[in-house]
């Protein structure tokens, strides 16, 4: 079975065909770090971790290359530096930020079970490749300079009409639509209501470099030159998959295309975009202003990262998704039988009722279902698990890991259940019921056989 994945482009799902078998190559928006990454932000990295997986099980290991940005210069970043390291020199206290939160969201998203990308660039480390695009667009006569900024004109592009597409093809605009409905920054230097910024001058004691096109004042670039920037140097002009969140759609990633396929005279970019849905918080919209605002760090301190993901792909990723304590509990029970079953196997290949799904635009709601299936062949269970990110640990670690969440004290468990057992053999059922009832107190659930009486913590 091929796969086949979703095109925001095209609008269809397409077999994909990669330029390249031997070097199959995918782009995503990262993290700006200035804060602690929410549970919304963690939704692209286990998606795209997914179909990392995926290509590198279809294609090979040595034969995927996946690319992860992290925005390191960016106006939240300053302002972030500047309110917790108010005795710093903004350059340093903007170094401190970046350093520690770019830590945390690796910790995080290990956590989550994915794998680190093949290269995970700074935009800070790729200022000369923005300033080379930036010189292309202006001599191609799709970007000029004023007061200082350098600016894309959408309108160039699309009078150029020389084998380029068109802006606001992607996300499905027009023009005239944009000029309607965008928040746009009004400057009686641009020359067209929808003309966006390359770079711009720095203010004093922020990050600077020199800036292009002859402009005197130094300068930084704007958000979106970064990734096209990045995505160039490691990619090339022309590469298989670029994806994020639905929301990067317009601006974003619309200015991504415009300033690729013009500095580089490209009819496309990627071949393939890819966008997550939206995410919300028990049918809310998660924002501060309601308190609903949840980071993957809090999120961490009370379930196993394994539970945050499985609990995100059983919802289709173009889907929007609704996160709430009663799926995250049931996501718990499941890891705990799949533990118990697979954790401690040889795995064997993945089941095919496993991957045709996911070659099938990632259905991953289809394939957690096809799991459930194959609870009788722990081989195949445990392949298939492992295919997704699943069972990083043995059984006895995650029951463990469970206990210390809990709180729960083997030790104190283990002397409960010697008290338990020697009042059943006594008949003394009222003893032997009160300590079970003690047990459930604790948050232990007790299971008797003929084989014993085992014993977990209770979900």
């Amino acid at each position: 079975m091929e796969l086949r994945l979703y095109d925001t482009l095209t609008r269809e799902k397409r077999p994909f065909v990669p330029l390249d078998p031997r070097n199959v190559r995918m782009y995503v928006c990262g993290p700006t770090v200035y804060d602690f990454a929410h549970i919304g932000n963690a939704r692209p990295v286990i998606v795209f971790d997914v179909l990392f997986r995926l290509l590198r099980h279809a294609y090979g290991e040595a034969h995927v290359k996946y690319v992860r940005n992290i925005t390191d210069v960016d106006d939240k970043i300053n302002d972030r530096a500047a309110r917790d390291f108010p005795g710093l020199p903004l350059n340093e206290a903007i170094r401190k930020v970046t350093e520690e939160t770019g830590k945390q969201f690796h910790a995080d998203v290990d956590a989550l079970g994915c794998l680190r990308p093949s290269v995970e660039p700074r935009a800070t480390e790729h200022i000369a490749e923005m300033r080379e695009i930036i010189e292309k667009l202006i001599a191609g006569g799709f970007a000029y300079a004023a007061e200082d900024h350098v600016l894309f004109s959408p309108q160039a592009m699309n009078a150029a009409n020389a084998g380029l597409p068109r802006y606001g093809a992607l996300s499905n605009r027009s023009l005239d639509e944009m000029i309607a409905g965008a928040r746009v920054d009004v400057a009686p230097y641009k020359k067209g209501n929808t003309d966006f910024v390359l770079w711009k001058p720095s203010k004093p004691g922020e990050p600077s470099w020199p800036s292009p096109a002859g402009i005197n004042a130094e300068g930084r670039p704007g958000w979106h030159i970064e990734c096209s920037a990045m995505a160039w140097k490691h990619l090339g002009e022309h590469f298989d998959i670029h994806g994020g969140g639905i929301d990067l759609v317009f601006p974003h990633h619309e200015n991504e295309v415009a300033q690729t396929c013009c500095a580089f005279h490209q009819e496309r970019m990627a071949n393939y975009w890819m966008h997550n849905g939206f995410l919300q918080v028990e049918s809310e919209k998660m924002s501060k202003s309601l308190g609903n605002f949840i980071t993957i760090h809090e999120l961490l301190e009370d379930w196993p990262g394994e539970v945050l993901r499985l609990n995100m792909l059983k919802t289709h990723y173009r889907s929007p998704i609704d996160w709430t304590l009663k799926s995250v509990e049931e996501s718990a029970r499941t890891l705990d039988d799949w533990y118990r079953v697979a954790a401690d196997v040889v795995p064997g290949e993945p089941a095919a009722s496993v991957v045709e799904p996911l070659l099938d635009d990632l259905n991953t709601p289809l394939a957690i279902a096809a799991l459930h299936g194959l609870r009788g062949e722990a081989a195949a269970l445990a392949g298939s698990l492992r295919l997704l990110g699943f069972l990083s640990e043995s059984a006895a670690q995650w029951e463990s890991r469970k206990q210390r969440a809990s709180g729960v004290d083997a030790a104190e468990v283990e002397r409960l259940l010697a008290e338990r057992t020697a009042a059943r053999a006594r008949k003394d059922f009222k003893e032997s019921d009160r300590i079970r009832d003690l047990l459930a107190g604790m948050g232990v659930a007790i299971k008797d056989s003929k084989d014993g009486t085992t014993w977990e913590v209770a979900r």
